[in-house]
């Protein structure tokens, strides 16, 4: 079985939170995400609009998804690869480069985002509605 992660915070799930995870889905046989804390969205000065457990349950909901995990912090990424057995590691390719470290583990893949939406946009799109 060929296993494949991915992370993010996954607040305010849209068209393209499915795309990437479809995408990374189609690669391997499970996909496993892992989703920040909100202590650690905290310290990366992020503020979800939803809280840790319902962006877990939200995304456990998604047909693409077969587990979610907590992200603490950044440098959990290579025991989370050593510890599900991790086969592909996928992120969005705005991170490009920055995860190539986890090439001495698994296979990296940078996919390319869906143009025009983010969550930042929709928060911003939102806030202007005022």
């Amino acid at each position: 079985m060929k296993k494949v992660i991915t992370y993010g915070t996954f607040d305010l799930l849209h068209t393209g939170h499915i795309n990437i995870l479809r995408r990374a889905k189609a690669l391997g046989d499970y996909l496993i995400v892992a989703i920040s804390t909100d202590e650690f969205n905290m310290l990366k000065h992020k503020q979800a609009y939803y809280p840790f457990e319902q962006r877990k349950q939200i995304l456990e909901a998604v047909r693409y998804v077969d587990e979610v995990i907590p992200e603490h912090n950044w440098d959990q990424k290579v025991e989370d690869v050593k510890t599900h057995d991790v086969d592909i590691f996928v992120m969005g390719h705005d991170w490009e480069g920055e995860f190539d470290f986890l090439k001495d583990y698994c296979e990296v893949i940078y996919l390319p985002r869906t143009e025009g939406v983010s969550t930042t946009k929709i928060k911003q799109d939102l806030s202007n509605r005022k």
